[in-house]
């Protein structure tokens, strides 16, 4: 399960691009990142998350590292591969939807 501050950051993560990104004015592009960006970085979080992971784990191991300090990377990476996996569904779904449209 998530830790509040795991959630909290998410969060807050998403508020950021939501303030930032994607938005135009007058069919010009504010400058807000581009979809391809955000899931570039979304998957790279992702990845960074599983490294961590095994990297404290590897640590834990080897009796350097803290069985806590395991348990909340492999929490923190759980809960991106979980949203990752939604946002996969999500988009999947959307697609679906709109290849049913008429034409």
């Amino acid at each position: 399960m998530a830790s509040p501050t795991v959630a909290a950051n998410a969060y807050a993560a998403l508020s950021r691009i939501m303030e930032t990104g994607g938005a135009e004015k007058g069919g010009q592009s504010t400058g807000g990142p581009s979809f391809s960006a955000l899931l570039k970085d979304a998957v790279g979080s992702v990845l960074d998350a599983g490294k961590k992971s095994d990297a404290q784990t590897m640590a834990m191991t080897s009796g350097k590292a803290n069985v806590m300090d395991v348990v909340t990377a492999v929490a923190e990476t759980d809960v991106a591969v979980s949203t990752l996996v939604s946002v996969r569904d999500r988009v999947i779904q959307s697609y679906e939807d709109i290849m049913k449209m008429p034409i």
